[in-house]
């Protein structure tokens, strides 16, 4: 293997990475991941690191799991890929059908992708499609939820809410009515959380009411805005947009990507409120974290919109759609799921976890502890009292997640906002020491 010098000289050369500065990215030492086990990560230098976010909220069941090793070697000795425009493979008949079996009753049809982005790219783009084929005039619109993420492509931007990821893209973008965030510590109605009622989806409410003439969908992320900062829907929440939906006709888009298998404590977010969508995107644990996979599901009404000639067909589809070796992998996932009971043994880390959140008030600039099952958000701030944010340009929370590494941790921050989503397999040994050093590494960079 190459040296780690020349390593860090070509990643610094060719390697642009992603979400990255990479100005700031090669003022430092770069961790060079070389292999992975458990929930550990090991670098070229042979340093370990506890795994902090599940390589961007995607390991289930952790790395180097000899069960989902087996599931791709097995399919790869029969076949890596074959396209799936016009003809099927086995792996992809029976994940679709064990898709169905799993997620909301309503949700019958599965459309196969590679990425969250693209499997919300998907719905969007079906959601439109469908009153296209009803041939109901007008409706070319979206309602969406700012602090709202549901990826990088035109149409996920288009119905996305964070300004600093999308603004700069505003001119591509098609149009789309937002609602306010339900990001109760700062809220941007000025109202208390404790008495308004949600005014924030009676506000949704009046969007969708004045709109629905031009309005295909209601689109949200279930149970937690995730990349906007870990903001926990508040109950009843993800019940009135279903409500909304109905009253006015409109098809309701739940995006499932970051929350799906297990990270909230049940297998779907939208399971909280018993909520079945008519459209949910999944992604990132449906493999376990190893392979790109992701898929679209939705209602035999939607599906039956696009039966008949030519001039209703659903014209997407990506090279990888349906590919064996992943759909094989997300079996196997699913199947450890179920045999080694993943969300029962969940339970009781979830209920742990709670209580070592409560320690994080100790430290002076911690304004909000927002969880929901085993994503976990910690917002830093400069004044507890006032809320006032760190400077934006002083990086506290890279700060945070740098000093971390030092002690073998491997985290990464949504802005200030500390981000703690280990796999949901982890002892709770290692999610103790996760806590510690996360909680020194905070008091380190904010109160020396």
């Amino acid at each position: 293997m190459p040296s780690y010098e020349d390593l860090k000289k070509w990643d610094f050369e060719y390697f642009w990475h992603p979400f990255t500065q990479m100005k700031e990215y090669m003022e430092r030492d770069p961790v060079i991941v070389e292999r992975g086990d458990g929930v550990f990560l090991y670098d070229v230098k042979g340093n370990k690191y506890i795994d902090g976010i599940s390589s961007l909220w995607v390991n289930i069941h952790g790395h180097n799991r000899e069960e989902l090793n087996q599931a791709i070697g097995e399919q790869l000795s029969k076949i890596a890929h074959s396209t799936t425009l016009g003809i099927s493979n086995v792996p992809a008949i029976l994940l679709a059908k064990k898709l169905v079996e799993i997620t909301p009753k309503r949700l019958r049809k599965v459309f196969f992708s590679d990425t969250g982005a693209c499997a919300m790219e998907i719905g969007i783009k079906v959601a439109y499609h469908y009153w296209q084929n009803l041939g109901v005039k007008g409706k070319r619109k979206f309602l969406s939820v700012r602090n709202g993420y549901h990826g990088d492509t035109i149409g996920a931007m288009s119905v996305g809410g964070i300004d600093l990821f999308h603004s700069i893209y505003k001119p591509l973008l098609f149009e789309n009515y937002l609602a306010p965030s339900p990001y109760c510590y700062r809220c941007e109605l000025n109202a208390n959380p404790a008495t308004c009622g949600l005014l924030c989806l009676e506000k949704l409410d009046e969007i969708a009411k004045k709109h629905k003439d031009e309005l295909c969908a209601i689109v949200c992320e279930s149970a937690v805005q995730a990349a906007g900062g870990m903001i926990v829907l508040p109950q009843g929440y993800m019940k009135g947009l279903r409500e909304i939906a109905d009253r006015y006709g409109l098809l309701l888009v739940l995006d499932e990507v970051a929350v799906g298998f297990g990270r909230t404590g049940r297998m779907w977010g939208c399971e909280h409120e018993n909520v079945e969508p008519d459209i949910m995107a999944i992604a990132k644990g449906l493999t376990g974290g190893y392979l790109p996979v992701a898929a679209t599901l939705v209602t035999d009404e939607i599906y039956n919109a696009f039966l008949g000639d030519y001039t209703k067909t659903f014209y997407h589809g990506h090279t990888y759609t349906g590919n064996p070796l992943g759909c094989a992998c997300a079996l196997k996932n699913i199947e450890l799921f179920e045999r080694d009971k993943v969300l029962e043994a969940l339970q009781s880390k979830i209920e742990h976890l709670t209580k070592r959140l409560e320690e994080f008030w100790e430290l002076k600039h911690v304004g909000d502890i927002r969880q929901k099952g085993f994503l976990v958000g910690i917002e830093l701030v400069k004044d507890r009292k006032t809320k006032e944010p760190f400077p934006y340009r002083e990086r506290t929370g890279f700060k945070v997640i740098y000093k971390a590494r030092e002690r073998g941790v491997l985290i990464r921050p949504l802005g200030d906002v500390i981000v703690i989503m280990p796999p949901l397999v982890i002892d709770l040994e290692n999610l103790d020491k996760l806590i510690d050093v996360i909680k020194w590494s905070i008091k380190e960079v904010t109160e020396r």
